[in-house]
C-alpha cells in the first residue's frame, strides 16, 4: 500500500469535498439489512482467486509475475462480465524508472443508467521496506492482504452477480501501480504523494468510456487480515459520508459492528483520493486502518503471504459489499 498517514495537499482538496458529495444522498438511518435478499458469498472461492493470484509470485512492474496475474484477472472477467477494457499507459517511478501499467476495466449490465464503481489494486509493492529485517528492505513483497484480498473479493462479486443480476450496473476497476511509491529508504517525498496510486491517477483522468460516472465507490484494500479493523478514513467522510455510513450501517445490521468500527481515523493516500479529485465519483475506502497498529503487521514486509488472510474477513467484507449492492439504491 502507500505510506501511512494523509500528507497530501489537504487545502486544495478540502475545496473540493462539495464538489465530489453525490448527487442522490443515501438515507443513514438504520436499517435491517440482514433480511435483504441476496446471494451467498462463498469466502472459499474468493479465498482460492487470493492464492492464484500469490501464486505467480509478487505482482511487480514489468515482472513475469504480473503479467501472468495480468492475464489470469483478465481471463476471469471476461466470463463473468459483459465487457473487460485493458488499459494500459506509459508512467515513470519516483525514481524516474519508465514502466507500462495496465488498469482492468470490467462492465456488468451497461445499459443500467445507475452504476456502481468497485475497485482495488492488483500490483504488489516492489520493496518490503515496512520489514523488521533490513536484509529484506529491496525484496518484493507478495502482497497476498496488501492487494490479492480485495481483487479476489471483487472477483467473487463479479461471479456472483452473474448469476443473479441485480438491476444497478456494476463496474469493477482493478487499478495497476497502486502501491509503487517511493521506498522509505530512498529518503524521497513527493509533495502531494503522486509517486503512489498511479493507475487510478491515470484512469480518473482518462476515463475507459466518455463522461463515465457512477452513483457511489468502493475501494477495497487491504480486506483480509484476520484482525480486520475497518474504521471510517478521514477523506471517505469527506467525499462521501453518506456512502460510508450507509455501508457501516449495514455492515453493523449484518453483525459486523466489531470489524467496521464506528470509529474515525486519519486520512491517507489511496486511490479513491484520485477517483474523487478527478473523476467526482464519491468513493469511499474499506481499508485496514487501525489507529493503533498503523494498517495491519504484514504491510509492507515479506510476510504478507497467504498465513495473513482470513475467510471469516473476506466473508464479511464480501457480504456487506454484495448487501449495499443489492439494497442501496
Amino acid at each position: 500500500m502507500k505510506i501511512s498517514k494523509f500528507h497530501l495537499l489537504l487545502a486544495a482538496l478540502i475545496l473540493t469535498f462539495v464538489a465530489c458529495k453525490p448527487s442522490k444522498q443515501y438515507n443513514e438511518q438504520t436499517t435491517d439489512y440482514s433480511k435483504t435478499d441476496i446471494p451467498l458469498f462463498n469466502a472459499d472461492s474468493a479465498y482460492s482467486y487470493v492464492a492464484e493470484q500469490c501464486s505467480f509470485g509478487p505482482r511487480v512492474p514489468m515482472s513475469e509475475a504480473h503479467r501472468r496475474c495480468g492475464e489470469y484477472i483478465i481471463d476471469f472477467m471476461k466470463r463473468h462480465c459483459d465487457t473487460v477494457y485493458e488499459q494500459r499507459f506509459n508512467t515513470e517511478l519516483y525514481d524516474g524508472t519508465a514502466v507500462t501499467g495496465t488498469n482492468i476495466i470490467a462492465v456488468i449490465n451497461p445499459s443500467a443508467t445507475d452504476r456502481v464503481l468497485l475497485a482495488a489494486h492488483w500490483d504488489s509493492r516492489a520493496w518490503a521496506d515496512n520489514d523488521k529485517d533490513t536484509a529484506n528492505h529491496n525484496k518484493p513483497v507478495m502482497g497476498a492482504n496488501d492487494g490479492a484480498s480485495g481483487v479476489g473479493i471483487l472477483m467473487e462479486i463479479a461471479r456472483i452477480i452473474k448469476t443473479k443480476p441485480c438491476n444497478q450496473g456494476i463496474d469493477i476497476v482493478f487499478f495497476d501501480l497502486e502501491d509503487q511509491g517511493a521506498p522509505s529508504w530512498a529518503d524521497y517525498q513527493a509533495e502531494d504523494q503522486r509517486d503512489w496510486c498511479l493507475g487510478s491517477q491515470y484512469w480518473s483522468q482518462n476515463l475507459h468510456l466518455p463522461f463515465y460516472t457512477a452513483n457511489y465507490g468502493i475501494l477495497l484494500d487491504m480486506v483480509g487480515y484476520s484482525s480486520a479493523r475497518f474504521t471510517k478514513e478521514y477523506q471517505s467522510m469527506g467525499y462521501a459520508e453518506s456512502i460510508m455510513n450507509k455501508v457501516w450501517d449495514v455492515a453493523a445490521s449484518l453483525g459486523y459492528g466489531n470489524i467496521f468500527l464506528n470509529e474515525r481515523t486519519a486520512g491517507i493516500m489511496d486511490d479513491h483520493v484520485w477517483v474523487n479529485h478527478y473523476a467526482k465519483i464519491p468513493m469511499i475506502d474499506i481499508v485496514q486502518n487501525d489507529a493503533q497498529t498503523n494498517f495491519f503487521p504484514h504491510w509492507h514486509t515479506t510476510s504478507d503471504d497467504l498465513k495473513a488472510i482470513s475467510k471469516t474477513t473476506l466473508q464479511a467484507v464480501g457480504k456487506v459489499c454484495l448487501t449495499t449492492i443489492y439494497s442501496v439504491q
